[in-house]
């Protein structure tokens, strides 16, 4: 499989969060983790998780039953179970069910020398019913619900990409075609316009869409917070931003995206339908309003030009 086009994981350790990413960035899967009791960081025998980018360079134990125990990668003949756990010593590190073996994919950072990942034997792996995740808890590894690292184990080939996060990114915009931001931006436009401002759903599609430019911003989980999309005829519309995600500049951010996106394609001047509320905001841009007021999907808008 053309690494391109495999799926990817992003781990994010300020969130204790596992997210499997399809090749085109559509998150599928989150998992709750454990990471390393000792925090962050690379060194050998420092008990703690490593950062940066990582490749999945071994999947052991398929078809292994679940709670399989491994020592040294190979399945030892035990099973846990809370009455087994009760007679080994306490604070014994169970790896169980299957094994993602990473390997750092950066020299000096993860891979090689007194950093390197793959020697430091970092897994993905399963871990007791009975150990708690969401909080740092391991001893460098990714510790994951049994049936959890089942799933990803089934989802992710060998070499799949393994991104290691200390802090949670700012939002991404992406400029996308119709047929790959409709997934993303449609749920988004609908909680705004139609769910928040009551404009009616067959309204909300239309087949400007599939012609348009769409800018869409997506946080570390690969969901859409923001979006706007760019006409053929240099109009922009649809601009729509989560309620949680408003006052932090998104929609400057993809109104001045596809704004350029309209410069470099030759336009002399963008148009918007403004909602009335909202003049000031475009006016901050640059826009500036022209005519009455009317109506638009049962708001009131008004025309907003700028001119290069």
């Amino acid at each position: 499989m053309n690494a391109a086009a495999r799926p990817f994981v992003r781990i994010l350790l300020d969130r204790q969060e596992l997210l499997l990413f399809s090749a085109d960035g559509l998150c599928l899967r989150r998992y709750v983790v454990s990471t390393g009791a000792n925090g962050v960081g690379e060194e050998n025998g420092s008990g703690k998780t490593p950062r940066g980018l990582h490749r999945i360079r071994a999947k052991i134990g398929a078809n292994a039953p679940e709670n399989t125990v491994f020592r040294a990668r190979r399945p030892s003949g035990e099973i846990w179970s809370p009455e087994y756990a009760a007679t080994q010593p306490a604070g014994r590190d169970w790896i169980l069910t299957r094994i993602l073996w990473l390997c750092g994919c950066e020299a000096g950072k993860n891979r090689l020398g007194a950093v390197d990942t793959q020697r430091r034997y970092i897994y993905l792996h399963g871990t007791p019913d009975t150990v708690a995740l969401g909080a740092p808890g391991s001893k460098g590894c990714v510790r994951m619900r049994n049936a959890d690292i089942i799933e990803l184990f089934d989802l992710l080939p060998v070499g799949a990409r393994v991104e290691i996060l200390e802090h949670t990114p700012a939002p991404a915009v992406h400029l996308l075609p119709w047929m790959q931001a409709r997934a993303l931006s449609l749920p988004l436009r609908l909680r705004v316009f139609t769910d928040e401002q009551n404009v009616p759903v067959e309204l909300e599609e239309d087949e400007a869409d599939a012609t348009a430019l769409h800018a869409v911003a997506l946080n570390a989980q690969g969901i859409a917070i923001a979006t706007a999309r760019l006409l053929p005829d240099g109009h922009i519309g649809r601009l729509a931003v989560a309620r949680e995600a408003r006052r932090q500049g998104l929609g400057g951010q993809l109104m001045q995206t596809l704004m350029e996106q309209a410069r470099q394609r030759g336009a002399r001047e963008i148009l918007i339908h403004a909602q009335t509320h909202a003049e000031a905001f475009y006016q901050r841009l640059g826009f500036t309003p022209e005519g009455d007021v009317f109506p638009e999907a049962g708001l009131p808008h008004r025309l907003m030009r700028w001119t290069l």
